[in-house]
């Protein structure tokens, strides 16, 4: 470390004694910087894939206020932070080599699962399952059709166009085929869209979740094998539907009447937090990723009160209303899309031009689901903002490491080819949220979901 900070002060003082005003070279700033990132680089190589402990806690820092910054710009923009997030990841991974690829690769997959489930049951609870139920028809719809034609567009692309066989193709298709629910859930919650139209956006989101990741690890299985079974494949989604609802409902409607009274306990939220890391532990065991079980257990304590109603039983007035929630939500969240920046590589050209060319095949193929989805209840304004929903995130990144972990063929190119694709879905998804802005809503409603005719005068 010491190697560090003689290098920083070696680069201040050589600035203050050598470089006058009148004279100002700005090459030697660029000399003295690479001379910096190689002292930095050359630490990483020597003391081991992560830097020092004080270094990686100032990074962390660096993470936390780069967040919180990220959320206000966010609210006043509309541009989400995970461009922001992953931005930095690639200073200090790649470019500052503060922390290298191995590193991230043994950690990922341990915060991958913790991100996974907290982002899903933060969806769960966020979501009104009166909107859900309303709304249901659209939003499986939608994250049936577009999940395949995404599918089936990357799988053609990477076949023809890198040469990849149909298994590899199909399995890449998977991992980015459906829009990230933990871009989604945030996006929703700051436009002036219909709440009808945001429970349809968050659900579809966690279904396209749960989709990839079901998928994804069978064709794991597949291309390890050389060969694929469609018989396998209904029987492991049957299984992971099945294990996923009876979990979550079988644990979350009693869980519901608990935590009510909980709600005033010193530790009532991290009892909940405790049942939900055993249910992603039995939702494993019995062969389902655990996002459908935490989606559906969120949706159960979120809604507690609604359900209530419906099972006609009494809740205590006490309610559990813990911040503590929204602050690990936030902090999962931004170090997770940190770790997909660190993950990337820059070393092929071939794969950026890849990856920003399918991502615009990618919104040309939402647009067109779009039409032949939502009928003419949804107002324009609705229906522009859904056809910008294509932003790929958490599973994908997630999913994207197991190749290398697996010792699959052409591992190293899925982290790469999924941040181009991520960075790029970010960035289209924010231009047409952007132009979305400028659709008023229709005067009947806030938002946009128009009533049928006859309920078209009534206001909500």
């Amino acid at each position: 470390m010491n190697f560090i900070v003689l290098s920083i002060l070696n680069l201040f003082q050589g600035q203050i004694d050598n470089i006058q005003l009148s004279n100002f070279d700005i090459s030697m700033i660029f000399d003295k910087f690479t001379e910096l990132q190689d002292s930095i680089g050359a630490l990483s190589a020597h003391d081991g894939p992560i830097a020092e402990a004080h270094i990686i806690l100032l990074a962390a820092g660096v993470v936390i206020f780069l967040g919180v910054a990220g959320e206000a710009f966010f609210k006043k923009t509309g541009i989400p932070d995970v461009a922001f997030l992953m931005i930095l990841g690639v200073v200090i991974g790649p470019v500052l080599g503060l922390i290298q690829p191995e590193a991230v690769i043994q950690v990922v997959p341990y915060f991958a699962a913790l991100a996974l489930i907290i982002i899903m049951f933060d969806g769960g609870l966020n979501l009104d399952i009166k909107h859900v139920i309303k709304t249901a028809h659209f939003s499986v719809t939608l994250a049936v059709l577009g999940f395949i034609l995404s599918v089936v567009m990357i799988t053609l692309a990477a076949h023809f166009a890198l040469g990849w066989l149909w298994l590899e193709s199909i399995l890449l298709g998977s991992i980015v085929g459906g829009s990230s629910s933990a871009i989604v859930f945030g996006l929703v919650r700051n436009v002036k869209i219909s709440e009808e139209t945001k429970s349809m956006l968050s659900f579809e989101s966690a279904l396209t979740d749960i989709l990839a990741t079901i998928i994804a690890f069978i064709l794991f299985e597949a291309v390890l094998a050389g060969h694929f079974d469609i018989q396998t494949l209904q029987e492991t989604i049957g299984r992971a539907v099945v294990v996923g609802l009876v979990l979550g409902f079988g644990v979350g409607i009693p869980w519901m009447y608990v935590s009510t009274k909980l709600g005033n306990a010193q530790h009532g939220y991290m009892l909940t937090l405790g049942v939900l890391f055993v249910l992603f532990f039995l939702a494993n065991s019995f062969g389902e990723s655990g996002a459908l079980t935490a989606l559906v257990f969120g949706l159960m304590v979120g809604n507690k009160s609604h359900l209530a109603k419906v099972l006609r039983f009494k809740l205590p007035r006490i309610e559990l209303d813990d911040p503590t929630h929204n602050q690990l939500t936030f902090l999962v969240r931004s170090f997770f899309f940190v770790f997909v920046g660190l993950m990337a590589s820059f070393g092929q050209i071939e794969y950026l031009v890849f990856g920003v060319f399918m991502t615009i095949v990618v919104y040309f193929g939402r647009v067109f689901v779009g039409k032949i989805t939502l009928t003419k209840r949804f107002s324009h304004l609705d229906r522009a903002v859904t056809n910008s929903m294509i932003p790929r995130g958490l599973a994908a990144a997630v999913l994207a490491t197991y190749p290398i972990t697996m010792g699959l063929p052409n591992a190293e190119a899925y982290p790469q080819l999924v941040f181009f694709i991520i960075l790029s879905s970010v960035v289209i998804t924010t231009i047409g949220l952007g132009k979305s802005k400028k659709i008023p809503p229709p005067e009947s409603v806030e938002g946009g979901f128009v009533k049928k005719e006859f309920d078209n005068s009534k206001k909500e």
